[in-house]
């Protein structure tokens, strides 16, 4: 009986070679049908929700510009009261803001994850939308010298507004204007974060100032 000649190495790397050459151009051709496979209905649904979502904070972005005017040109940008810098941080904090709409009160709390009390929402947006190092109390922030003290009649966007519910002389409630007479807060136990009128009865008696805590 004949013995098998000893497959040459150069035909085994040979074959190796050649089937790791059909594999690959099978993984290509895999690749490129998930790729032209089209979108569910589902991420159809999530890519219209985030583009509304885009052109909502866009519109009201838009809304808040008072010195905006159309011009002969195109749209014309003149110069704001603050830096572009500015203005873009205090849109992320509004737009942190309005995004914990809804979410409980927690005393202590100051994420999305574990609800808010009311200074933990303030501290929340804008300790994570500017960076700024802001004390966390309501009070702490009242009597902070980092803030500029602003009058009721002359409140911006951003503002903080504090108010004295147990004590008169002593800040335990914080909210964030909005503008129109709207402020933006973490009311209580059993309630959600939400929006208010600060010209209600019971915020104009308990109301004990304000504070700018972006300005130039």
């Amino acid at each position: 009986m004949k013995s098998k000649k000893p497959v040459s190495t150069k035909v085994v790397d040979k074959k190796a070679h050649a089937r790791m050459k059909n594999r690959q151009k099978l993984m290509a051709k895999s690749r490129l049908r998930l790729a032209n496979v089209p979108p569910t209905p589902e991420q159809k649904r999530r890519d219209a929700e985030k583009k509304r979502i885009e052109r909502a904070e866009n519109r009201e972005y838009l809304t808040d510009q008072v010195h905006w005017k159309p011009g002969a040109l195109g749209r014309q940008w003149p110069l704001m009261e603050m830096s572009g810098q500015m203005e873009r941080s205090l849109m992320k904090v509004m737009v942190k803001l309005k995004k914990q709409l809804g979410k409980p009160y927690v005393w202590g709390g100051a994420s999305p994850k574990a609800g808010f009390d009311c200074s933990g929402l303030v501290w929340y947006a804008y300790t994570t939308a500017t960076k700024q190092q802001m004390p966390r109390t309501a009070h702490g922030m009242y009597t902070s010298k980092n803030f500029k003290r602003v009058k009721q009649k002359k409140l911006h966007r951003g503002d903080l507004v504090f108010f004295g519910i147990h004590k008169k002389n002593k800040a335990d409630h914080v909210g964030v204007y909005l503008g129109d007479g709207k402020f933006i807060e973490a009311p209580r136990t059993g309630l959600n974060v939400r929006i208010s009128y600060l010209a209600d009865n019971f915020w104009q008696d308990h109301y004990l100032g304000s504070r700018r805590v972006i300005y130039n």
